[in-house]
């Protein structure tokens, strides 16, 4: 029975059975765990705990910190500095790479994450999370430069996020499948309560911020416009809209019960290529949704086969059930 079973056993059963993940990765996997542990306490304090509001610092992307985020990236960081399994950390919170300390052990793993992802929403109590993403350093490197960050989604060894909501739920793959954890707060543990998770490939919901609609591109429009048509229109089916603002939120939804997720460039800022960041949230929930049978496209290439040129690059992302995918890829290709 999948509630026996504890993320350790589970990740240890990953490492027998397919040989997927070595022992350093597992226990990366598990010290990344026990930090949103943390994290998650911190959430759930709220104003008890003196974490809400703003930090009075911004970020290298130029936007307001805060408390949590701060937290939270302090958090990961000393959890992971120290065990041996890393050689280096990026977060969206910090400027440059955090390369491990000579003072430690140098592992063969690269770790990125958001720390707190849907900040927006921390002083609205509105589900928040943590996203993670981990990379194998290249052999025979001498110094961790941001370089070595730079690998497409596809060279991920293992995704997840943690979601701060009625419950605490880490989403996680190592490469075979999705399985999901909930917190036990009793016991202390995460417990597998899901496990080989399939997104639907047909869904009549999407997902996206419609205050944006007169600043999207043609192809986005018009599926946009499919869809609020309804059952009399080209789709021939009534669709529901759902956004949360959080993107671990809108996507945890459309892991679990399916959908498409939408958060597109637009012409407000057209020398960038989207709002979210490429190896913080994108590759991660790509990388998720792949192995849940779902699709991800930037509109006109898979997420995962981008090659990124910045630590900090952003992206268009279209994600979920694959034929809503597969149609948002096709009308793109039709409009260029």
């Amino acid at each position: 029975m999948t509630q026996s079973v504890n993320l350790t056993r589970y990740l240890v059963e990953q490492e027998r059975e397919h040989g997927a993940i070595t022992p350093h990765l597992r226990l990366l996997v598990e010290v990344v765990a026990r930090a949103c542990k943390r994290i998650s306490i911190a959430v759930n304090k709220g104003a008890l705990g003196d974490v809400l509001g703003s930090a009075g610092t911004g970020n290298v992307q130029g936007e307001v910190q805060k408390k949590l985020d701060v937290i939270a990236n302090d958090v990961l960081i000393h959890a992971n500095e120290w065990g041996g399994h890393l050689a280096a950390m990026a977060s969206e919170e910090m400027d440059t790479v955090f390369p491990v300390s000579e003072h430690y052990p140098r592992g063969e793993y690269l770790l990125l994450f958001d720390p707190l992802d849907g900040s927006s929403n921390i002083d609205v109590d509105v589900t928040i999370g943590t996203i993670f993403s981990v990379l194998q350093l290249p052999g025979n490197v001498g110094e961790v430069s941001e370089a070595h960050f730079l690998q497409a989604g596809a060279r991920q060894v293992a995704a997840g996020y943690c979601v701060y909501g009625p419950q605490t739920q880490l989403v996680l793959t190592v490469g075979h499948g999705v399985a999901v954890f909930t917190l036990d707060r009793e016991q202390g543990s995460f417990v597998l309560t899901q496990d080989g998770l399939k997104i639907p490939a047909s869904t009549s919901e999407f997902s996206i911020n419609m205050s944006n609609l007169r600043h999207w591109a043609p192809p986005v429009k018009r599926y946009i416009d499919e869809c609020l048509q309804g059952k009399d229109g080209p789709r021939g089916r009534d669709f529901n809209m759902r956004w949360v603002g959080s993107m671990v939120a809108d996507v945890h939804r459309i892991l679990m019960r399916g959908g498409v997720f939408l958060y597109p460039w637009d012409q407000r800022e057209p020398n960038k290529p989207g709002k979210l960041r490429l190896l913080y949230e994108a590759n991660p929930m790509s990388l998720l949704v792949e192995q849940a049978g779902g699709a991800a496209t930037n509109g006109k290439q898979r997420i995962l086969d981008i090659a990124p040129s910045s630590l900090h690059e952003r992206c268009s992302v279209m994600l979920g059930s694959s034929e809503e995918v597969e149609l948002l890829q096709r009308y793109h290709a039709e409009s260029a």
